[in-house]
């Protein structure tokens, strides 16, 4: 076990830790500063209370979601960091891997959890910004080969002197190579369908289309400042009954898949995204539809295309500002 002030040595040096920021199942990512020199970081180690406990197939598993972030963090180059978090360092630490992030100002969940406190929230354009930020930082984890498959607020930080996010977390990463059905992965309550229900044999077939329903997910949170319905059902399936929520979800619904977009939902959505200017909401609303299509050949293919209706859907609603020239 380990408590602040313990010195964790890795690849490239030293680093003091300060205070825990907070746990995971497997993980805790803790506040600490480089020896010498004082840099900020956020180190992150192997839950290892939780490892001993662990049977060996989830530690291997475990592990393997380390390995998985540390080889795509290591594989990028300076120039991808803009909306990415950036690796400063990797190792071990006590026979498990261990890795130095930059640390940044919190999480957009936490984010928006405060502007809730307050009575306010992000605002479209904001909202825009940040959802065409996502969308760059997905496309460079499939650049890289990747699918991310673990979108969500909390896995976004916030950096608060420019209001920009980044992308962190990725230990639910899946080679795009490797086609075939995988075990679930992930967050119930930010899942397509493809990623929540699964096939005939009890696997999950994903690709790229699968992170773009959940960056549509995020984009009717932020406007709507409410979760899909179809998200919290699947949320609470899961939390109820585990992976076999799936199958009792489905059953609720005739054998079909849940809605993931109801005629009311997007309603909320247009006048949420209209409300204050006199501009279109209609290609926004039409993005959001095909971004929640209920089965992947009907979403968008690649990022590029999402970054464009963006941008048109932003030209159209809020003709007076640039909104996604500062988000790319």
């Amino acid at each position: 076990m380990v408590e602040a002030g313990d010195i964790i040595t890795l690849a490239a040096g030293a680093w003091r830790l300060q205070a825990l920021i907070r746990t995971s199942s497997y993980g805790q990512l803790w506040r600490a500063a480089s020896v010498p020199g004082g840099r900020a970081a956020a180190v992150k180690l192997v839950n290892r209370a939780q490892m001993d406990l662990a049977l060996p197939p989830q530690q291997a598993v475990w592990r393997d979601s380390f390995d998985a972030e540390i080889a795509f963090l290591r594989g990028l180059q300076p120039w991808d960091g803009r909306h990415i978090v950036r690796l400063l360092d990797s190792g071990a630490h006590d026979g498990t891997p261990a890795l130095a992030l930059e640390l940044l100002d919190g999480d957009l969940a936490a984010h928006l959890a405060a502007l809730r406190g307050r009575g306010a929230r992000p605002g479209v354009e904001r909202s825009l910004a940040w959802t065409a930020q996502v969308n760059g930082a997905l496309a460079k984890v499939h650049q890289y080969g990747w699918r991310y498959l673990d979108l969500k607020p909390s896995n976004l930080l916030i950096d608060a002197r420019t209001g920009t996010l980044k992308l962190a977390d990725f230990g639910t990463n899946r080679p795009l190579r490797d086609g075939a059905a995988h075990p679930y992965a992930g967050t119930a309550a930010w899942q397509a369908p493809e990623q929540f229900f699964p096939d005939a044999a009890g696997g999950y077939r994903t690709d790229t289309r699968s992170d773009y329903f959940a960056l549509g997910a995020l984009l009717y949170t932020l406007v709507a400042d409410a979760p899909l319905r179809y998200c919290d059902a699947c949320a609470d399936a899961y939390r109820r009954h585990g992976p076999d929520g799936a199958r009792l979800l489905r059953a609720r619904h005739g054998g079909a898949l849940p809605p993931t977009l109801g005629p009311d939902e997007a309603a909320r959505f247009a006048a949420r995204a209209a409300a204050g200017t006199t501009g279109d909401a209609g290609p926004l609303v039409a993005l959001l539809g095909s971004l929640l299509a209920p089965h992947p050949q009907h979403r968008p293919r690649h990022a590029l295309d999402i970054s464009r209706r963006l941008a048109q859907a932003a030209a159209a609603l809020l003709p007076a500002h640039a909104t996604l020239r500062r988000a790319a």
